[in-house]
């Protein structure tokens, strides 16, 4: 259980290491204003989209593992919560890549300070995933 538990932490941090990083993609692209620029800041955007959606899959199927198979959090109020984060993040992983997709088309009508304040939401997603999985406020 203890390998399942280690590799889930790792796709999680993976994962969220580009829910943090691809909104400030976002914000530089909505800034920029030299086609050349903005098409390499696309290409990595779009790297980046594919591979952290690479790193989800393992990281959710690793959590269901540890819920499912060796039954952690079952009949918790705080596993529930974090069920329903997790569903949260994962629709701001696919809006995420609804707006990169604007980008590609050119349709963003978001400012940079719009995605500056974007960029924060998987920060505070973290945050209560891992209050509620660390102190266990609802046992």
């Amino acid at each position: 259980m203890l390998w399942i538990k280690a590799l889930h932490i790792v796709f999680v941090a993976s994962w969220f290491a580009g829910l943090f990083y691809l909104p400030r993609i976002f914000v530089n692209m909505a800034m920029e204003t030299n086609p050349d620029i903005n098409e390499r800041l696309l290409v990595m955007a779009r790297k980046l989209c594919r591979f952290m959606t690479l790193l989800m899959i393992p990281a959710l199927v690793l959590g269901l593992w540890l819920w499912l198979i060796y039954g952690i959090g079952q009949q918790s109020i705080w596993l529930y919560l974090k069920l329903a984060l997790v569903i949260l993040l994962v629709g701001y992983h696919h809006l995420c890549k609804s707006l990169l997709k604007k980008f590609e088309n050119g349709e963003n009508t978001h400012s940079h300070i719009w995605y500056r304040w974007f960029n924060e939401i998987p920060v505070l997603g973290m945050l209560a995933v891992v209050i509620l999985v660390v102190v266990k406020p609802f046992q």
